[in-house]
């Protein structure tokens, strides 16, 4: 079996549109959340989102592909093109060994909503010979295929909140198993309009509070919803030996991934958090975590209060209370909001940064503790706490777990 690492990150987000920018607004605990812009929404119950902001498109696609390339996929096709510059992989893997897994909940959800309007106002034979390539949500990760020659494999995962991560985790065990030697991992969504608002609204999902520094409040007793948030994460794992020998710089090492299903409902978790305790579990199993190791967790923290409560009680079961309750856990959601099928690419951008810096970012916006709420969740500040083990846990609707630990590389000297 071999040895994973992270070389290269990349995203765009709320809260930043490159990691440095993302990193830096995480560690002063701000927010990325306002009156949404995208279209009128003055009708709507739901009025906040975490929009990405300043997003120039043509920084990365030609001004005249712009308009058939649907927003989520140029989301992906920037924040791997940060990853890849940032992993230093350019010309040196071949094209055959170089994959790419980038997913999307949702996929083109706007470009759906718009040749909608064309087909009833205008008549079928307007729309546009685009619309299927522009919104089937493997388009992303086929699109980033093609700007950097990645002719390996290629599974754009699709699992609802839950797809990012298990893009991840799946091309964790791609590369340990010897079918590539580096992929492009990660998620993309852009589902803020009036279809993707009204839906999750209808759904009883989004928080309808009008304070943005109350709204997206995980954990806390007052929490009544998520914030809907866009953008897109991608990570560059890699083959260690290889790395090593590149002289690549390794930000950590993938050490285990576990992946269940609850079994049990269309969006809401298994109360009993067998499943998803299960999938900590394997997680933990895979990487041989020790009971001396210091691991914190990035929680899926929605803010709904059913994820909220039970995602709790999982971390319970499958640390131990007596481990759980010493364990620092944020939901970086509070900051970003929910990025959907992006969100597992993001928080592991984060769990990996954590691990580099040694600082833990916060919850924000807790005021009001939940009994059923009852561990270390960070709250409202980044906190210096020096860790070795970083755990990333997303679950989607449909009831998909998944969980990706990440741990110190032990970066052997190629010279020794």
């Amino acid at each position: 079996m071999k040895r994973v690492v992270i070389t290269g990150l990349g995203c765009i987000s709320p809260v930043g549109n490159d990691v440095p920018a993302f990193w830096e607004s995480l560690m002063h605990g701000k927010h990325g959340f306002a009156e949404i812009t995208k279209f009128d929404a003055s009708g709507m119950k739901a009025k906040i989102a975490g929009e990405v902001k300043g997003f120039c498109a043509e920084n990365y696609i030609a001004k005249s592909e712009i308009k058939r390339t649907e927003l989520f996929c140029q989301y992906a096709i920037a924040a791997a093109a940060e990853a890849m510059d940032d992993s230093g992989l350019c010309n040196t893997v071949s094209s055959e060994r170089l994959g790419v897994y980038i997913g999307s909940g949702i996929g083109g959800l706007g470009t759906m909503l718009a040749q909608t309007e064309v087909m009833l106002n205008r008549g079928p034979d307007r729309i546009s010979p685009f619309l299927i390539p522009m919104m089937i949500a493997n388009m992303a990760s086929g699109l980033v295929a093609m700007r950097h020659d990645a002719r390996g494999i290629n599974l754009p995962v699709i699992s609802a909140c839950a797809t990012a991560t298990h893009a991840i985790g799946e091309a964790f065990r791609a590369i340990k198993h010897g079918y590539a030697d580096a992929i492009l991992a990660g998620g993309s969504e852009a589902s803020i309009n009036m279809l993707g608002i009204g839906s999750f609204t209808t759904a009883m999902a989004l928080s309808t509070a009008t304070d943005p520094d109350n709204a997206s409040i995980p954990f806390d007793k007052r929490r009544n919803g998520f914030i809907m948030g866009e953008g897109a994460g991608v990570l560059a794992l890699e083959e260690y030996e290889r790395a090593v020998k590149r002289g690549a710089k390794i930000y950590c090492e993938i050490s285990g991934y576990g992946n269940t299903c609850d079994a049990f409902h269309i969006t809401s978790p298994r109360p009993d958090a067998s499943e998803t305790s299960r999938m900590i579990k394997l997680a933990i199993e895979e990487s041989q975590i020790s009971p001396d190791e210091k691991i914190y967790i990035n929680a899926h923290g929605t803010s709904t209060p059913l994820n909220d409560k039970c995602e709790t009680l999982a971390i319970k079961i499958a640390l131990g209370e007596e481990l759980a309750y010493k364990v620092p856990i944020s939901s970086t959601k509070s900051m970003t909001g929910h990025m959907l099928g992006a969100a597992g690419a993001i928080e592991a951008i984060a769990a990996v940064k954590a691990l580099e810096m040694g600082v833990v970012p916060p919850t924000i916006g807790y005021k009001e503790p939940d009994p059923d709420c009852d561990l270390d969740y960070v709250p409202n500040a980044a906190r210096k706490c020096e860790v070795n083990k970083a755990l990333s846990l997303s679950l989607g609707f449909g009831g998909h777990n998944a969980g990706i630990l990440f741990n110190k590389a032990e970066v052997r000297n190629e010279n020794n």
